[in-house]
Order: structure tokens, then C-alpha cells, then sequence
């Protein structure tokens, strides 16, 4: 059974409803976005997180050692890096850290995956462009995984079935669990439930 994620969580409402159906994991964005949080904005929101989810931060190009000290002060159990992030920046961020990471790809071709399949990231995100475009990427793309993977990319209550019938270890929702730009407790609910039953 596939694992949900919410990411870009930035309210209060929004731990509030996460705590309420219980997805696998939550991203705090520190990148530059919209649903960028501060680390101590991100420290209060960890601090109301139901200790069952664990939490991702999510980071662009940052240097290593600036995640390794907002990982130090408890803001996350996982690392993505959602940017150019070469192989030996993910070591380096998994010896400092000493948490899983997430790196994320764009899937343009059936290439873009082949050179990561043996990387140090304890998993791989697929998604389109670089984050953030409320747009899936072509599915049939899709390489053949030999590792579990993060689906992401413009998933929606729409296409989350057809989403779940690639088996990805997660799928990772951001825009689609929203309403006029911020998350919607209902779609997140629903999201959830849809995931729990496969």
C-alpha cells in the first residue's frame, strides 16, 4: 500500500488536520515558495505535529551545513532536496544530518531516473519541472524503479487512482490538497482516505 504525503503545510488549521487523518509523512518548505515557513514558524508547527508523522523539510540548492542546523534544532525526521542537488551533496547532507533524504528529480525523459538509481538518497521524488507547477509529469515515463519513490507533480483527487495504480512508495500532494492557495482540511481528509483504501 502506497504512503501519502502533504506537503507545504504553513498554518496552525493545516497541523490540525493533518493530526486529525494521519498521513505517513508532512513537508515544511524552507525554499523560496509561497508556502515558504521560517524555521521557527517550522518549530512551532512541529511542536503541535502528532509525534506518527513524520515530518520532511524541504530545501533548494541550500548549502549542507545550513539543513544540518535546522536539522539539529528537531524541525524534521527526513531531508528533501528538490533543486541541482549533485550525488555528493547528498552524502553530505546525509553524514551531517544523519537523516534519510529525499532527493528529487524532473522527469522529462526516460533517462532523467536511470543515472540515480544507485544513489546514496535513501528515496527518489519524481515530479515535473522543478516543483511547485500543480502539473504531473507524462506517467509514461516512467522508468522501471528498483528502489521506492515519491510520486509527485500535480496530484489531485482526480488522478490519485490512476496515481496509485503506479505503486509508488508515496505519493506527495501539495496543490491538489488546497483551496484557493491554502490547504483545505476536507481535501486532505479525503486525500488520506483515499490512500488508506488503495
Amino acid at each position: 500500500m502506497s504512503k501519502i504525503k502533504i506537503c507545504g503545510l504553513s498554518r496552525m488549521e493545516d497541523i490540525a488536520a493533518v493530526n486529525r487523518c494521519r498521513p505517513d509523512y508532512i513537508g515544511f518548505v524552507f525554499a523560496k515558495s509561497r508556502r515558504q515557513v521560517t524555521p521557527e514558524r517550522a518549530g512551532e508547527l512541529k511542536g503541535a505535529l502528532d509525534a506518527g508523522i513524520q515530518a520532511v523539510g524541504v530545501f533548494v540548492n541550500a548549502p549542507p551545513d545550513e539543513i544540518a542546523a535546522l536539522a539539529g534544532e528537531g524541525l524534521m525526521d527526513l531531508v528533501q532536496l528538490h533543486g541541482e542537488e549533485d550525488e555528493a551533496a547528498v552524502r553530505q547532507v546525509k553524514a551531517l544530518t544523519g537523516l534519510p533524504v529525499i532527493k528529487a528529480l524532473r522527469v522529462d525523459s526516460r533517462e532523467s531516473v536511470r543515472p540515480w538509481q544507485d544513489s546514496a538518497a535513501d528515496y527518489l521524488l519524481l515530479d515535473n519541472g522543478p516543483g511547485g507547477t500543480g502539473q504531473p509529469f507524462d506517467w509514461s515515463l516512467l522508468p522501471e524503479m528498483h528502489r521506492p519513490y515519491f510520486l509527485a507533480g500535480g496530484l489531485c483527487i482526480e488522478n490519485l487512482p490512476a496515481a496509485l495504480a503506479l505503486s509508488p512508495y508515496c505519493l506527495d500532494v501539495s496543490s491538489g490538497a488546497e483551496t484557493g492557495g491554502v490547504k483545505d482540511a476536507d481535501k486532505i481528509e479525503q486525500i488520506v482516505r483515499m490512500v488508506r483504501k488503495g
